[in-house]
């Protein structure tokens, strides 16, 4: 079994959405919320969560507990800023993860089970990043080896991880099972979701 952590990137400004995003509830629970229990629920028991944009906010509305949280001063250079705050946590902290399991904050659709395929998949082969098949390209959730820091550190804007990710795909390995990775990014989203559930 390998020692590793979760990430779950939640520092964005919620442009789109014009209100705070991690905040908007799904039933009685608000979107990070839902992250943040799903997580708490795999065998893993190291939790970051990452906040940038109206961090004090969400951290003092948020009541999941045992979650260390991240603050991503550069959240304003999208999603690849958040992965690089954590992986300087964890070097600072000397936190030895063998990997790490990105999740975002606004993928309430995926279920624990799919989540813990990504991490069986991992302790198969820790060699290679293990990410989600959108059809045309591969994306988060995904788990990267340790061994791919110093790369990682190197990501720019939104779709760092992502570009990352298609550009090693001869070392990246996908589920064969199916999951619903919607995002939610709009009000419109939002209610769509809520009106399917």
């Amino acid at each position: 079994m390998n020692n590793i952590a979760v990430l779950v990137l939640a520092a964005g400004k919620s442009s789109r959405m014009k209100s705070i995003k991690q905040l908007e509830k799904i039933g009685n629970k608000t979107l990070l919320e839902l992250t943040l229990e799903k997580a708490k629920q795999l065998p893993i028991k190291n939790i970051f969560c990452v906040l940038g944009a109206n961090a004090s906010l969400i951290k003092s509305k948020i009541k999941t507990e045992n979650i260390e949280f991240i603050i991503n001063h550069n959240f304003n250079e999208g999603l690849s800023s958040s992965i690089i705050s954590g992986i300087h946590h964890f070097k600072k902290n000397h936190f030895k993860f063998d990997g790490f399991l990105v999740l975002l904050a606004d993928q309430p659709a995926i279920e624990i089970s799919y989540l813990n395929t990504l991490i069986s998949l991992f302790n198969n082969d820790s060699s290679k990043i293990i990410a989600s098949n959108y059809g045309d390209f591969f994306g988060v959730p995904a788990l990267f080896s340790s061994k791919y820091y110093d790369e990682l550190l190197l990501i720019k804007g939104d779709k760092g991880a992502k570009n990352f990710i298609n550009q090693n795909t001869k070392d990246t390995l996908s589920p064969k099972i199916k999951a619903n990775l919607v995002d939610i990014d709009t009000k419109q989203d939002l209610d769509s979701y809520n009106k399917s559930i």
